[in-house]
C-alpha cells in the first residue's frame, strides 16, 4: 500500500509503502497517518471512516484533552493531515475511492 506523507516545508505529497492488515486496510492506514499528526498541543481521540459509492467520509474526533482544535491548525499542518489522508485513500486504487470528505463529530470540516 502507499501512503503519502507531506515533505518538512509542505509543498508536496511524498509516497511511501507500507504495510497494513488486509482485513481493515482503510482503517489502519488512517491509522498511520493520524499517527503522525498527534503533537503535544493537538490529539485526536478517535475517528470513523465510511465509504460509499466511491466516496470515503473520514469523521474526527479531537481529544477533549487537545489544547488546539482543527481550526487552529496551520495551513502546513492542514496540508500534511488532510492531504494525506486525501491522497492516500485516492491513489490507492484497489479501495475504488474518488472523494474524500472531512467530518468533525459528523459536521462538515470547512477552513
Amino acid at each position: 500500500m502507499t501512503l503519502y506523507t507531506s515533505d518538512t516545508q509542505c509543498q508536496e505529497l511524498i509516497p511511501q509503502q507500507a504495510s497494513v492488515p488486509a482485513e481493515e486496510p482503510i482503517k489502519a492506514t488512517v491509522v498511520k497517518i493520524l499517527e503522525q499528526r498527534d503533537t503535544s498541543d493537538f490529539s485526536l481521540s478517535g475517528y470513523r471512516v465510511n465509504v460509499k459509492k466511491g466516496v470515503a467520509t473520514v469523521d474526527l474526533r479531537v481529544s477533549p484533552e487537545s489544547k488546539r482544535q482543527l481550526a487552529s491548525l496551520s495551513s502546513c499542518e492542514q496540508f500534511a493531515l488532510f492531504g494525506s489522508l486525501r491522497k492516500t485513500l485516492t491513489s490507492n486504487v484497489q479501495w475504488n475511492i474518488k472523494e474524500v470528505n472531512f467530518t468533525e463529530g459528523g459536521k462538515e470540516i470547512t477552513f
